[in-house]
């Protein structure tokens, strides 16, 4: 297979039915609601295609203007403050309707005397060429994006990033080419594992926002990768999947990072993991535990994005002296959690404990024996209730000892929970609309379970998913499994579940399909065994804070 990507027509801008009229390529300007609006103004790559972007500024300003660039490939004319879904969070009083999907708005930061640039890539809608999704082209793309914006006569020559998911992930791709004018980055939530975080959970392909984010980006005039076709095609890390990698190494320009905690199964694990690789002197990092579109707009949050924003586009002084390298919601429930600085994360002080898996269904006793669950439908629990308030916070790691009944591979799906003293399950925020999902999820397909040994630490195995091991009848093999990382306050008397299943771990409710990880292609079948005790060590390991002094 080659690592080139498969690409497709795209579908014509103007039949998309789900976004508002696509106006013409035609340049116009005008003003409004104290706003100068240039809308597409024609930018110049170095290969001579023109893509087309909107600029919004404060009216009358001449000159000291700088710009936050909001690219990504999902329509400039997409503009709403009801854009989001009602469970998002998002009040709609806190955007206005001239806001792009995921991206800041003009409005608000016109206000600080900031413009604000919305781009259509390269092949994306009316841009001309063919759209190229990441990789080397878009980086380039819009690193002459950035120059050409920071030589507008008005300009002060600094151009700022800043939005969520895509518009966030470009940033990783930009920012070490360095364009002499990205002042300052602010991405909000983005993956930076195209293999491990968007595409192949553990190994197994994610078949849910996948397809559907692969969709969000045919709309051209020429061709587009077909990115659902190419995470089939590429099923382990090879040549294709190293073409989407990002140097965070060499970012250094400043840097506000922010995660979330509900995020399983999309940004978290590569937002943390970016903030943690950049060279970037100036860097922090806030992990809440929010939904994230309403984190994203929410007037604190906006607050912290001004006081970033205005140090490294106006050298002004800010809040930003005091902030601390780590600022994370330790959760104990959806909409209850409490705030600390950190200076590291994982914080240093973290002890990695031990709870060994007992046959009995306990945590912490190790009980030889053990468990048969229905390969496709049946789980196994595992709790353990503690005697006193414990916080978990960093990365989760379990290893089992398991055997396929029926089968030469197992996908294996694991969650954390949390149970109050009575039993009863306690929800989480989980993605951008959920209240009732898990503490932490973890996937693994068997034959996946070679580990990278230069990368792997006991607190994150890093699987290589480089080649595929399959499973001799009878053979029981161990497994080393990463969970997503989490923060979560367990009081005295309230209960840890490890879940062990054969498929997805999430609240299934009624309503329309919303765009969170699934993964419908497994490999189970049979019976799934897990062993443990004795020579069978199967354990979950979890970083305890020590309480303070």
């Amino acid at each position: 297979m080659s690592d080139r990507p498969i690409t497709r027509p795209g579908v014509d801008p103007y039949s998309a039915t789900h976004k508002p009229p696509l106006p013409g390529t035609d340049y116009a300007t005008w003003t409004d609601r104290g706003l100068t609006i240039e809308r597409n103004c024609v930018i110049p790559l170095r290969d001579g295609t023109q893509i087309y972007g909107d600029i919004y500024r404060p009216e009358g300003a001449t000159y000291g203007v700088p710009l936050l660039l909001a690219w990504g490939p999902y329509g400039k004319h997409a503009l709403s403050n009801n854009v989001f879904w009602p469970r998002s969070g998002v009040n709609p009083e806190w955007l206005s309707d001239l806001t792009a999907f995921e991206a800041p708005d003009p409005l608000f930061w016109a206000r600080l005397g900031v413009g604000v640039a919305v781009v259509d890539p390269r092949g994306a809608w009316l841009s001309e060429g063919d759209f190229h999704h990441n990789g080397a082209q878009e980086a380039d793309d819009c690193a002459d994006t950035i120059e050409w914006l920071a030589a507008r006569p008005w300009s002060n020559g600094r151009v700022g990033m800043t939005g969520v998911s895509y518009l966030a992930c470009i940033q990783y791709l930009v920012a070490p080419l360095k364009p002499p004018a990205l002042a300052a980055l602010n991405p909000w939530e983005a993956f930076s594992d195209w293999y491990r975080e968007f595409a192949y959970h553990g190994g197994i392909l994610e078949t849910g926002f996948l397809p559907r984010a692969s969709d969000n980006i045919r709309f051209s005039l020429n061709r587009t990768e077909d990115t659902w076709e190419n995470a089939k095609a590429h099923p382990l890390m090879d040549g294709f999947w190293h073409s989407k990698e990002v140097d965070l190494e060499a970012i250094t320009q400043p840097a506000y990072v922010v995660a979330g905690w509900a995020d399983q199964g999309l940004h978290l694990r590569g937002t943390i993991e970016a903030w943690r690789r950049m060279g970037s002197r100036q860097k922090w990092l806030d992990v809440h535990g929010q939904k994230k579109w309403a984190n994203y707009y929410h007037p604190a949050s906006r607050v912290r994005q001004a006081a970033f924003f205005e140090h490294f586009l106006f050298d002004k002084p800010t809040a930003i002296s005091a902030w601390p390298p780590v600022r994370i919601e330790v959760r104990e429930a959806h909409g209850v959690a409490s705030e600390r600085a950190e200076s590291a994360f994982p914080p240093a002080r973290a002890v990695l404990t031990s709870l060994p898996l007992g046959a009995d269904g306990t945590l912490g006793t190790g009980v030889a024996g053990e468990v048969r669950y229905h390969a496709r439908e049946g789980q196994a629990t595992f709790d353990h209730t503690f005697a006193e308030d414990t916080e978990i916070t960093g990365h989760v790691a379990l290893k089992l000892w398991v055997e396929a009944e029926g089968a030469d591979d197992m996908d294996l799906f694991v969650a954390l929970q949390k149970l109050d003293a009575a039993g009863q399950p306690v929800g989480m925020t989980f993605y951008a609309f959920y209240e009732n999902g898990p503490v932490a999820l973890g996937w693994l397909r068997a034959s996946h379970r070679a580990l990278d040994p230069a990368k792997s630490r006991p607190d994150r195995p890093w699987h290589s998913h480089e080649r595929e091991d399959r499973l001799q009848p009878g053979e029981c093999v161990p497994v080393e499994i990463e969970l997503w990382p989490s923060s979560t306050l367990f009081r005295a008397g309230e209960t840890l579940r490890l879940v062990v299943a054969g498929h997805d771990i999430y609240p299934r409710e009624p309503g329309p399909p919303l765009p969170f990880a699934e993964h419908q292609e497994t490999r189970n079948a049979g019976t799934h065994v897990l062993r443990m005790g004795g020579t069978y060590d199967s354990e979950l390991r979890v970083p305890v804070i020590p309480p303070a002094a």
